[in-house]
């Protein structure tokens, strides 16, 4: 939200906390999914026809593309736009054309700087559709560059500097604890069952010697 458009009324703030406590996580699934598929046909698919096809090296071939996506995501959703919006912008420059295009892709939205608010504008109504239709696009395509990168084998390598190390003795340790614990508890267990089935079988009548000598002499 740029902050341009906001509830006034009581009832009208309680209705968008409401829609956004359920609307920001259905986006977010949205277009996790979106990205998920779309990234399959524009990044892995690729990468790999080249590695296999033609022989280069995977890692290589991965920051090439890497690359070549982001300059053409950059050209197609920042430069090309910034430059209609100065055209259709009585008031803005490349610069600030360039500067809404970024804070609103990277969902910053400061909001000092939103198009279409002149009443004067031509096709207002259809000129905000098409806005609309550049932010979610340039959304999608923002995320799948983000994660053509995240899936670069370097930058894996630099995101594991900033893990936390377990200490593998330690770990041993506690595995070993775990195992005792859990043999003792099921010795434990198997003698108490034993208890059980004991306490519960019936009792065997025991003759006396007495009677058995009684009925030996008969």
């Amino acid at each position: 939200g740029y902050g341009h458009t906001v509830p006034l009324s009581d009832g009208g703030k309680a209705f968008c906390i409401i829609y956004s406590v359920i609307g920001i996580p259905f986006t977010l699934l949205f277009l996790t999914a979106v990205v998920q598929r779309i990234i399959v046909y524009v990044t892995r698919r690729p990468v790999l026809y080249f590695h296999i096809r033609w022989g280069f090296s995977k890692q290589i071939v991965a920051i090439i593309h890497a690359v070549v996506l982001g300059f053409i995501t950059v050209s197609c959703f920042f430069l090309i736009p910034a430059a209609i919006f100065s055209v259709l912008e009585d008031d803005w420059n490349f610069l600030e054309s360039f500067y809404f295009c970024f804070i609103s892709l990277s969902t910053i939205g400061l909001g000092d700087y939103v198009p279409g608010e002149g009443y004067n504008q031509k096709f207002r109504e259809l000129y905000k559709i098409g806005i609309t239709c550049y932010l979610l696009l340039g959304l999608i395509a923002m995320l799948v560059v983000l994660e053509t990168f995240c899936e670069l084998h370097e930058l894996k390598k630099f995101r594991k500097l900033f893990y936390v190390k377990k200490d593998k003795e330690d770990d041993q340790v506690h595995i070993m604890e775990h195992d005792q614990l859990s043999f003792s508890s099921i010795s434990d267990q198997a003698a108490s069952m034993k208890d059980d089935q004991k306490a519960n079988e019936p009792f065997v009548t025991s003759q006396s010697p007495t009677s058995n000598d009684s009925s030996l002499n008969n």
